[in-house]
Order: C-alpha cells, then sequence, then structure tokens
C-alpha cells in the first residue's frame, strides 16, 4: 500500500499540474519544484531512513513516514500558494523517504523463505506497475471532477488503513549491528544535490551565466567533490564509493539517473503539452497515457523473467533502443500532430520504461557481498530519485528557454496571474528537450551494453572480494 501511494502521488500530481498552475497561479519553475521538491528530499533521505530504520526499529520507521507522508497529504491538498504546495510537498518526500526501503527491508525479514520472499516482492514491485497505469486515469478523473487538491486527499485514507494495518500485522524488526550515522554525509548530500537542482530550474529566469547561478554551481561541485573524499575515509559511510569500482554497479546508477531523468521529463512535458497545448481535459490526457502504463506493467515483469533465463543484457539493451526511438517520435512534436504517433511514442517509451527497472535492481546488487547488497540497493533506488529531479530540472529549463514569448510559460506576465494555459509555442519548446531525452536513451544502451560486458562481471568479482568481511 505505501508502494501504490507513493507511485500514483508521482503520476497524479503530473497530471494535475496544468490545474495547480491555473488555481495557484504557479510559473513553470514552481511546477517544477513541486515534482522536484518530493524527489529530492526522497533520493536525499532513502540511505538515512533505512539505516536509521535498521537501528531504532523498522516498524517504527515505517509508520512515521506513514504519518508524515498522510499529515503532509493534507497540507498539500490545504495549501492557497505555490510556495506553500511546495514546502509540503518537500514534507511529504521526507515521509516518502521511509516508506519503500523500509517496506522492502520489511518484506525481507518477515518472509524467511527464499521462495514466498521472491513472491511477496513480486507483489510489492508490481503495485508500482499498476500505479503506473492507473495513475494517469484516476488522477485525470479526480481534476476534471472534484479538483485538483482531491488529487492529495486520495492519500488520506488510504495511509490511515496502512497505519492501522502496520501496526496491527507487522512486526517489529532491528539490525543487530546496524550502521553508525553519517551525519556529515548526510549535510553533504542534501547540500550537493539542492544546490545542483535550485540552479537548473532557477537558472533560466536568473540567468545561467549570472553569478548567482554560478556560484551555486561551483558550491554544488564542490560540495559533491568533498563527499566522495569524505565517504572515502570513513569506515561505514552513508554513500559507500567503493562499491563504484564494481562496472555493473556504476553502471546500474548511472542507467537509473538516465532513464529517470527521462521518464520525469517525458512525463512533465508531455502532460503540459496534452492539457495546455492540445486542450484535453485531465481525463482525456489521462487516457491518451494509459497505453505507456499499460506496456510498463506488461514489460516489467517480462524483463525480470529474462534476467532470470538470460541475464540482464538484453533487457537493458532493448530498453536503451525504445527510450531512444520513442522521443525521436516526438521531436517535430506540434498542436496538431496526429493522434497515432503520439500513442507509438508513448507505448515505445512505456516498453523502455518497463525494461530497464528490474535489470538497474539487479545489476546493482550482482555479485556484491551480504553485507554490503541493502547498501547497494539503497544507492541504487535513490539513483532513480535523482534523475527524476534532475530530467524535470533540465527539460523543464530547456522547454522554457525555448518559449521566452510566452508569458504565462514564464510565469512573469499577465496571463500567468490571469491563469491562463501554457500557448501552443511551448510544443516548439520541447523540440530541444525529446533530443536530449533521446540521448539519454541513447546512453542507456551504450551503458547497458558495457555494464553486461565480460569486462565489467570480472570488476564486480574483483570488487566484492575487496568489500567482503
Amino acid at each position: 500500500m505505501s508502494l501504490l501511494i507513493a507511485g500514483l502521488d508521482t503520476t497524479i500530481v503530473n497530471v494535475a499540474l496544468p490545474a495547480i498552475h491555473r488555481s495557484l497561479h504557479a510559473s513553470l519553475s514552481g511546477l517544477q519544484w513541486m515534482v522536484d521538491g518530493y524527489s529530492l528530499a526522497v533520493a536525499s533521505l532513502m540511505m538515512l531512513a533505512g539505516s536509521t530504520g535498521d537501528r531504532i526499529g523498522r516498524r517504527r520507521v515505517f509508520t512515521a513516514g506513514i504519518v508524515l507522508f498522510t499529515a503532509s497529504s493534507a497540507m498539500c491538498a490545504t495549501a492557497q500558494t505555490a510556495g506553500m504546495l511546495v514546502a509540503a510537498r518537500i514534507l511529504q518526500g521526507v515521509g516518502g523517504s521511509m516508506l519503500n526501503p523500509v517496506a522492502l527491508a520489511i518484506i525481507r525479514t518477515v518472509f524467511e523463505e527464499p521462495r514466498e520472499r521472491a513472491q511477496a516482492i513480486g507483489i510489492w514491485g508490481a503495485l508500482f506497475g499498476i500505479s503506473m497505469a492507473l495513475g494517469p486515469v484516476l488522477g485525470g478523473a479526480i481534476v476534471d471532477g472534484p479538483g485538483w487538491r482531491w488529487v492529495f486527499l486520495v492519500n488520506l485514507p488510504i495511509g490511515g488503513l496502512c497505519f492501522a494495518l502496520t501496526r496491527r500485522f507487522v512486526p517489529e524488526s532491528r539490525n543487530t549491528r546496524p550502521r553508525r550515522l553519517d551525519l556529515g554525509g548526510q549535510v553533504l548530500v542534501i547540500a550537493g544535490l539542492g544546490t545542483l537542482v535550485y540552479a537548473i530550474i532557477e537558472g533560466r529566469t536568473a540567468g545561467f551565466t549570472s553569478a548567482g547561478i554560478l556560484a551555486l554551481f561551483a558550491v554544488a561541485a564542490v560540495t559533491l567533490c568533498t563527499l566522495v573524499v569524505y565517504e572515502l575515509r570513513r569506515t561505514e559511510p552513508l554513500l559507500e564509493i567503493r562499491c563504484f569500482a564494481s562496472a555493473p554497479f556504476a553502471g546500474a546508477v548511472a542507467i537509473a539517473v538516465c532513464a529517470f531523468a527521462a521518464f520525469g521529463g517525458f512525463l512533465f512535458l508531455n502532460t503540459l503539452y496534452l492539457q495546455d497545448v492540445r486542450h484535453l481535459s485531465a481525463l482525456r490526457a489521462g487516457l491518451y497515457t494509459l497505453p505507456l502504463g499499460a506496456a510498463y506493467v506488461l514489460c516489467s515483469p517480462l524483463s525480470g523473467r529474462l534476467i532470470a533465463a538470460r541475464g540482464p543484457r538484453l533487457p537493458l539493451l532493448t530498453a536503451g533502443a525504445m527510450l531512444t526511438i520513442s522521443p525521436l517520435l516526438l521531436i517535430g512534436i506540434e498542436p496538431r500532430t496526429h493522434v497515432w504517433l503520439l500513442l507509438v511514442a508513448y507505448v515505445a517509451f512505456g516498453l523502455g520504461s518497463g525494461f530497464v527497472n528490474p535489470p538497474i535492481t539487479n545489476a546493482a546488487v550482482a555479485g556484491m557481498p551480504a553485507a554490503q547488497s541493502g547498501v547497494a540497493g539503497a544507492i541504487a533506488a535513490s539513483s532513480r530519485q535523482v534523475g527524476t529531479a534532475l530530467g524535470i530540472a533540465v527539460l523543464g529549463a530547456v522547454a522554457g528557454a525555448g518559449a521566452t514569448g510566452a508569458g504565462s510559460l514564464l510565469g512573469a506576465g499577465g496571463a500567468a496571474r490571469a491563469g491562463s494555459a501554457f500557448g501552443p509555442r511551448f510544443a516548439t519548446a520541447t523540440h530541444p528537450a525529446w533530443w536530449i531525452v533521446a540521448a539519454l536513451g541513447l546512453a542507456v544502451l551504450m551503458l547497458g551494453a558495457a555494464a553486461t560486458s565480460g569486462w565489467a562481471l570480472r570488476t564486480a568479482s574483483a570488487t566484492a572480494a575487496r568489500l567482503a568481511p
């Protein structure tokens, strides 16, 4: 249930963005922060939440996350300004960081028999695919019906039921030897990612060559470099840098960043295009993207079976090819682009997204010693959120820069204050962004080939031997 509400929250909020834009008079950067604020909080705090659950109790941290996620959903629903909604979304992300990694640790603890554990993890993971398929349609129906605020209110009954069931049925568990708190590493992660994404999003309006934005990029670079040096010197680091000596692991992290940057940017740009350029209702826009979610649901378990039978290479190459082809179909997108072309692009993107997820986790933990598999999995999961945040920041900035004449898009003109939709110019403004998405898909293809080669597998074996206790 925690994975369901987290997945639904991502897709439903994207569908609701145009309605939020009109209701709260939010600028494009404001809409970016409504999505990225959540993703950044989850990415920055996920590893800390996992280690805290190991230390003080997984059920305790999980229930705290449910309470915070549900309460902040209510705050989102009652927000009166774009700034209030962004703040509530960040708080929602703090709660979200306590859900999925801790839930997976609970499943691993409760189900001791390997076959039952595999079935439980399969059900757990399938719910994300279901949320991908249902989210756009459900979100569209809610936005067109009771309104966008109910997009967040639907989390309240689900969160309340999840809390009650967890308290009733889930036993408490913790590690006998939990990792020590790495406060310095946590501060550096938040500072580095936060300043980088802030510079990308705000650079479009302030100017990427302005002194303030250049200073932010410099601070982000110095902070992230300091993080690497700092973590290499710690015995129990928050971010295990030594894992990156394994080419499959490093490749999995890079693939996750690229694939989910494409995914986050794709959803963000597409929902604005369908509703504010083609003037579709939120429900019709959700129905347009239903083939994407359906392809995701079908291909994700197929990818898992292919990994079991033939390894991760074929799913990764298929994912890279589909994630490259799909945005190439959208490079010349216009307000009256044929529907069939859109649907083909959506199906291709759903295929790529469905195929890429299972091999990321597999490649991240394959060959790692048992003591490091949890850390490796947490890093891979965090890299998905980092990719989503960066994709929305970069692609939104590129599209915004291409629509400098659209006052509503820039959020600076009277049209924005009046609540009008993004203009037809937005379709043309997205053309460079689709080239970037295609480049990200090509990167997935090339990284997938490199990370599954014989050389890469040898580096994984050597790294596992060095990391073994």
